[in-house]
Order: C-alpha cells, then structure tokens, then sequence
C-alpha cells in the first residue's frame, strides 16, 4: 500500500430515508476499523456535517468511539442523522427576486472530507445518496458504499437492508387487517412504500393473502378488480385485502403525487385513497384505506437485518483495506461481494413480470389489475 492509499481516519455517514439496520452498518464499520487502527468520525445528516457545518455548534462531525457505538445495533433509525433534502448536487438557492434555481455543492464536500483530514468515506444510503457518493469518487475522495433502501430498488445487490424489516411489519398489519374486514365484510385497502419499485407490496401482499396487489410494475384497471370482487362476492366471499404500493398507478393514467419540492425527490401520495375510492364506487362495497407509511421505516431491524448491515459495514472496511474505492457492497449469496457504485446506481431495480413470486401469486388467485 503507497503512502497516499494508507488510512488513518474514516469518515461514515447516513443519507436519504432511514431504515432499520443503519445503526447496525455504523456498529460494524466502527469496530471493524478501529480493529485496523483506524480513527472513525460520523457525518452529520447525511453529508450537511461537511458542506454546511455552520448548521452544526457542536461540529459537523462525530467521534465515533467502540464505547458509542457498542449497543445500538438492535436500534431503528440512525445515530448521525439522515436527510433527504438539499441534495448537494442540486442544491436549491432562492435568489433575491424570489426565484430559485439548483447548484452543485459537492466541491464543498471534498474540500470539508480534506479539511478534517478524513482519509476514506463509507457512505451508507439508496440510489440518491450513492450518487452523490459516485460524484465524490470520480472527484478524488475514496469512497465504499453500503446499499440501503426499504424499497429494495438498488440494482447488483440481491437485497438492501431494511426491506426484510419494512415487508415483516407490513405483513403483521396486513395480518390484523383481515380481522377487521371480516367484521365489518369490508373491502380494506392498504397503501405501502416502495416508491416506484412494488417488491413491498408483492412480498407482503402475497404472504399477508391479499386478494389483490397494485404494484407500479402492472398497470391497473379498476373496472377488472371490481369485476372480480363481484364475482368472488357472488361465491360466497364476504371481505377483501387490496395491497397498493405508492408508486402504483392505473392503465393510460398517472401515479399520485402530493409534491415535487424543488431540489427533493416528489412526495408520492393518495394512491391508497384512489383506489379505495373508485372501488366502492364501483362495487357498492364499504371500503376503507389504511396507509402504513413511515411505520415501515421505524422500529427494531429484524434478525435479517441485522445480519445483513453488520455483514455490509464489515465487508466495507476490508475494502478499504484492500485499496477499493468508488465501490458499492453487495449481497451475492452466499457472499458479499463488491460492484462499481456507477452501475448500482444507473437504474433501478424493478419486481420482473415473470419473477416468481408474482407466478406463485397468480397461482394463488392474487389479482393484478391487468
């Protein structure tokens, strides 16, 4: 290893939504590295603690010591604070005649990552934030991600931690949905996350028997889902779970949105309402719409998880060490494996029609919309 490739200090932050198993990758990367002799600082929300430390007193950065991190592995959420705002690439500036316009910011964060002498970056985050991580890499920074999306979207991983804890609780309140749909022989519409990606909605629906899944995938047409509660109702059956993932969206139309803030990804948001809406519209049958949301982002991080963050931020220190940058981590079963963050972040990974859980689905009697 050169002189310019040892490492002394490494720097780990968190950004974009949170997920359960952060806590777990900063645990592991942390004892990984100090077993390396290396020191190790957190960065503020996301990368704000290096490009707008006025924000932050105390200091835009954390000393990460094994006494700090040694029991937070089974905690949800982050320790250093996430956020999904004010992308540094395209950072929004509202000039005095109230107009706003979006710069990139991200040379502040390479001259911050030198100013504090950080030798090495483990950015943990989904698609947005190791984009951002790419950025700094090609710009001289060293840089290993960690993949981490609820929504499971990140493509060359077979998996993100945090998706295991989100479809888990999902399929928990799937579970107690159906005692109150056949009390009241209710149609009960439950809209998950997921974004543009449906692998929430397709896991949890098909282990919660949903009666039919809406994912952004497929598609929908109201008119085909009501035809079959019609006809099922006709045999007999007296309730109905409807599983509808954010970003799902009917045949010739659009996906809800709340907003667009400028430099912030849209707010997706209603998809639950309209469906349940048009279907009691449709089949004269009560219905009621339950939006989990940010429920599936909190709480304990299953045993998956876990496994699976410790794994991740472990494997990122012995990248590291074995002189990698501008990589991504990944779960490549049985193993972990490392990818080039470019191609992990160049598109997204969406549910396959012809995946199997969607065939077992089908043979299942679960309805699509198509």
């Amino acid at each position: 290893m050169s002189k310019k490739d040892i490492i002394r200090r490494i720097a780990i932050n968190t950004g974009g939504g949170d997920a359960p198993g952060l806590n777990a990758v900063i645990r592991a990367a942390v004892y990984a590295a100090l077993n390396r002799g290396w020191e190790c600082y957190g960065i503020r929300d996301g990368y704000n603690g290096l490009f707008l430390p006025e924000q932050y007193p105390e200091g835009g950065l954390v000393h990460l010591t094994r006494e700090s991190v040694k029991s937070i592995t089974h905690l949800g959420g982050t320790i250093l604070g996430t956020t999904n705002r004010g992308n540094p690439l395209r950072y929004p500036v509202t000039e005095k005649d109230g107009k706003t316009h979006e710069i990139d910011r991200t040379n502040e964060i390479v001259s911050g990552f030198h100013e504090n002498n950080l030798d090495a970056l483990i950015a943990i985050g989904g698609d947005g934030s190791l984009e951002i991580a790419n950025v700094l890499a090609h710009k001289g920074m060293r840089v290993v991600g960690v993949p981490k999306t609820i929504d499971n979207d990140l493509e060359k991983t077979v998996v993100t931690f945090g998706f295991d804890s989100a479809v888990s609780f999902a399929t928990e309140c799937i579970d107690r949905l159906h005692s109150t749909a056949q009390s009241h022989r209710r149609i009960m519409v439950v809209e998950v996350m997921g974004r543009y990606a449906g692998w929430i909605a397709l896991n949890a629906g098909v282990s919660g028997s949903a009666d039919v899944i809406l994912i952004p995938e497929i598609p929908y047409d109201i008119e085909k889902i009501a035809s079959m509660i019609k006809a099922k109702q006709r045999y007999g059956k007296k309730y109905f779970i409807v599983i509808v993932a954010e970003g799902a969206k009917p045949s010739g139309g659009d996906i809800s949105v709340i907003d667009h803030p400028t430099g912030r990804l849209e707010r997706l948001g209603g998809a639950g309402d309209r469906v349940a809406k048009e279907l009691e519209e449709a089949t004269g049958k009560e219905t009621r719409a339950v939006v989990l949301g940010h429920l599936l982002r909190g709480g304990t991080p299953t045993t998956s998880d876990r496994l699976l963050a410790l794994r991740f931020g472990a494997a990122a220190v012995r990248a590291l060490e074995e002189g990698r940058s501008n990589v991504m981590v990944a779960l490549d079963p049985p193993n972990v494996r490392y990818v080039p963050l470019e191609e992990a972040t160049k598109r997204m990974k969406s549910v396959p029609l012809d995946c199997d859980t969607i065939l077992t689905a089908r043979d299942l009697g679960i309805a699509f919309g198509d």
